[in-house]
Order: structure tokens, then C-alpha cells, then sequence
């Protein structure tokens, strides 16, 4: 009987640790939850339906996109620090995710220490634009503009602590301007008041403002990238057009909360190199504005912590701060 009950013993212990292997092998077995900490219908919006789509059939599960806005994306990415290790809840976090700590005094969570990264996904310019009522062509004479009319121009962004508002300032800062932020519960909000001439001007990334720059609804003064972007290749660049230095581009990335089990990482990942070579994504996100940038998940996090110090760099040099 001893014999038997240390046989026993050793058995329930194997299948003890089996378990979680079998289960995580075959994840997912149910629908995931893919949190967008951004409101609907901006730039993070957008790529994570297409990449949720995508995924859904690609994993044999629904990846369900949820949008938890607010406080410059801290309070969605929060809630998935929060989430069980499990793989079923996802952020899909843009370069906001390293401005938080900067902008606001009090953050819940550590943007580095608190996630586990699936992939890099993509690559963005943000893209200065007008109302067409504006009277200024070109970056030169909307600096002329701005300068002659101290805090009469405003950039409306998604939020405080944001992309677009550390575009704004970071701007601001290396023209030596007055310009007044307007943040919005999130970037269709700004683009609307932007169209109907409430405010003047924004920091957009391209697919929330590329359709109103193509029907001339909207006019593109300058990309925030180093290089002219293929979607509209007759815009300059800041720096081409009167601010040396400027450079900004906005990638977004597929985090998990801290301890995720690798292998549920490694399938995500794999998953995610498939989707983002295929053809017909490529073209998708190509129509939205945005271009593939896939990374592995370790490259990613050393980029990430690099990023984090470069843009600090930039928040104390503008002095922006959001209580």
C-alpha cells in the first residue's frame, strides 16, 4: 500500500505539473481580450482591428477589441497590469506608454518593469495639420503666425500627457512659440472640432487625418518623421521645413501583463510575424497611414527603455507635466 500511495503521489504530481503545460499549449482556448487604451477611431484603434481581425483567424479565437480611454492611455494599460498573467488580456500601447511616467505625477503601475512584451507591430509619423482656414501654407508662416498672435493658435490632441500633445509641445519648445493645448476624450474629437474650425490646428497621426488631407478638407504643413512618408510624399518634414532637429515618429506594441507564460509569448509572437508579412495586412496598414515594424520581443524591450529615457529627456527640456 506504501508502495502504491508513493506511486500515486508521483503520479498526481506529474499531472499537477502538466496541466498548465497542456493548458497554455493550447492557447487560446477562449476569446482574448485585446485592451486599446485609447478612445475609438484614433490611430491605435485602427491598426489594433486590423491586427485583432487578423489574429482572430489566424488563433481559431475572437480577439476582442475593448476601448478603455483616459488620463493620456493610463487607465486602460493599467487595468491590464492588473489582469492575470494568462494571455487573455492584452494592451496594444503606443510611445504614450513611456510619456506617462514623465507627464504625470503619480502613475500605477511601472512601464517597464510591469509587462511582458509579445511584438513590436508598427511604425507611424504624426503629420502637422490645419484648417484650411488658417491662412498659413507652410511651417514658416505658421511659426510667423504663431508668433504674431501669442497663445491665439491651438493643437488639439487626444488627450493630456499624449502623442500629440508631446508633439505640440516638443514643437513649441524648438520654435519658440505660444501655442495653446486643447486635449479631448480622444483623437476623432479633436479631428472633428479640427474639420469644423473650433481649433486650428493638431498633431495627428495619419490615418485620423490622411482621408480629410486627401479631400482638402484639412492641410498637411509638415511630418514629424526624419524622412517624407509614402502617403503623402509632396509634405515635408519639420526639419525640411524650418525646424532642424525635429524628429518624432509613434510605434505601437503589443504588451502582456508581467510573468506571461513564454510559450503563450512565443505563439502570440510567432502569430503576429505571420500576420504582419502577409500581403493584404501590409496593404491594410499601408492604407491606414502606418507601416509593419515588427520586432522581437527582447529587441523590443531594450527599445523601449531607451525610448523611455529619450523622451523624458524631451518632457523636462518642454517642461510638461499633467497633474
Amino acid at each position: 500500500m506504501r508502495k502504491i500511495s508513493k506511486y500515486l503521489m508521483s503520479a498526481l504530481a506529474i499531472i499537477g505539473f502538466a496541466a498548465p503545460v497542456a493548458a497554455q499549449s493550447n492557447y487560446p482556448d477562449r476569446p482574448v481580450k485585446l485592451i486599446v487604451p485609447f478612445g475609438p477611431g484614433g490611430f491605435t484603434d485602427v491598426v489594433a482591428r486590423i491586427l485583432g481581425q487578423k489574429l482572430s483567424v489566424a488563433m481559431g479565437q475572437q480577439f476582442v477589441i475593448e476601448n478603455k480611454p483616459g488620463a493620456g492611455s493610463t487607465i486602460g494599460t493599467d487595468f491590464v497590469a492588473k489582469a492575470p498573467a494568462d494571455g487573455y488580456t492584452l494592451v496594444m500601447v503606443s510611445t504614450a506608454h513611456v510619456l506617462g511616467p514623465w507627464v504625470y505625477k503619480k502613475v500605477p503601475y511601472d512601464a517597464l518593469k510591469d509587462f511582458t512584451v509579445v511584438s513590436k507591430l508598427v511604425d507611424s509619423a504624426y503629420v502637422l495639420t490645419v484648417n484650411p482656414k488658417v491662412p498659413a501654407k507652410n511651417v514658416k508662416e505658421f511659426i510667423a503666425l504663431a508668433k504674431a498672435n501669442p497663445d491665439s493658435i491651438r493643437y488639439a490632441s487626444s488627450g493630456n500627457g499624449g502623442n500629440q500633445h508631446l508633439m505640440g509641445g516638443l514643437f513649441a519648445t524648438m520654435t519658440d512659440t505660444k501655442i495653446q493645448h486643447v486635449p479631448y476624450k480622444g483623437s476623432s474629437g479633436a479631428t472633428n472640432d479640427l474639420l469644423a474650425g473650433i481649433v486650428e490646428s493638431t498633431f495627428a497621426a495619419v490615418p485620423n487625418v490622411l482621408p480629410h488631407i486627401q479631400q482638402g478638407k484639412l492641410r498637411a504643413l509638415a511630418v514629424t518623421t526624419s524622412k517624407r512618408i509614402p502617403q503623402l510624399p509632396d509634405v515635408p518634414t519639420l526639419a525640411e521645413a524650418g525646424v532642424p532637429g525635429y524628429e518624432a515618429s509613434v510605434w505601437l506594441a503589443l504588451l502582456a501583463p508581467a510573468n506571461t507564460p513564454s510559450d503563450i509569448v512565443t505563439k502570440l509572437n510567432r502569430e503576429i510575424v505571420k500576420v504582419l508579412a502577409s500581403p493584404d495586412t501590409k496593404k491594410a496598414l499601408f492604407d491606414a497611414g502606418v507601416e509593419s515594424a515588427y520586432a522581437t520581443p527582447e529587441a523590443m524591450t531594450a527599445y523601449m527603455g531607451k525610448e523611455y529615457e529619450r523622451w523624458g529627456k524631451v518632457i523636462k527640456d518642454a517642461n510638461i507635466t499633467v497633474q
